[in-house]
């Protein structure tokens, strides 16, 4: 990801309307996962998703290949080492958890990475996975993100089966929100990560909070969440 979008998310994360729902539903899919040893925020940027694991009683590590995102990460107290996803610094079945939000999207080599998360998880270890899905929601903004895919159900299940982890569940998130998504990007020069103002950002995060309460989760929607535990 490009530096200047690190240094932009880290800026917004703790307001903006998505990080703040993302951050939520991370810790509702926590709740069912006991903290038990360590766990892994691969592709933390600023960190924000890291703290979720902290609050819930994990011991954690951000890790982030960029600098920037790493200092700002360091700075906000996080433990944190720069890395690779598909060259993890852990010892094999060390981990309890893993998160990769909106990370494989950006992996030529994706495979790699989940087969390298499966060899540093533990037995039932868990993973928890957010995507961007539909190549037709393509834009400028993936472009400029550092994308290099939207990621088709299907093709994140498959993606997960045949590198460890079978039997993963796997539902839309940003449903509602999707054709306003779908027509921004259609007219989008570069990345729409911005300050959207105060009104916006409320009108947005109520969007989104509307979803818990909606049997809106196999729909086509703008984001994948896929949670799945290592075969044990």
């Amino acid at each position: 990801m490009d530096p200047t979008e690190v240094a932009k998310l880290g800026r917004l994360e703790d307001r903006h309307w998505w990080y703040a729902e993302r951050r939520w539903l991370l810790a509702r899919m926590l709740r069912t996962r006991p903290a038990h040893g360590w766990a892994l925020d691969i592709g933390a940027a600023a960190g924000g998703n890291t703290r979720v694991l902290r609050g819930a009683g994990w011991n954690c590590v951000a890790l982030e290949r960029d600098e920037g995102g790493a200092v700002l990460a360091r700075d906000r107290g996080l433990r944190v080492l720069r890395g690779d996803a598909t060259c993890l610094p852990f010892a094999d079945a060390s981990l309890g958890l893993v998160v990769a939000f909106d990370v494989l999207e950006h992996i030529r080599d994706d495979g790699a990475a989940v087969r390298e998360i499966c060899r540093c998880l533990r037995p039932g270890g868990h993973l928890l996975v957010a995507v961007p899905t539909d190549m037709r929601l393509w834009s400028a903004h993936d472009v400029a993100v550092g994308h290099v895919r939207r990621y088709e159900r299907r093709e994140l299940l498959d993606l997960m089966a045949s590198n460890g982890f079978p039997g993963a569940r796997v539902r839309s998130w940003n449903v509602l929100l999707r054709p306003v998504v779908a027509r921004r990007r259609q007219a989008s020069s570069g990345s729409d990560l911005d300050e959207p103002g105060l009104a916006v950002n409320t009108v947005l995060r109520a969007a989104v909070v509307m979803e818990r309460l909606l049997p809106v989760a196999e729909r086509p929607g703008v984001s994948l969440l896929l949670d799945v535990n290592k075969p044990g």
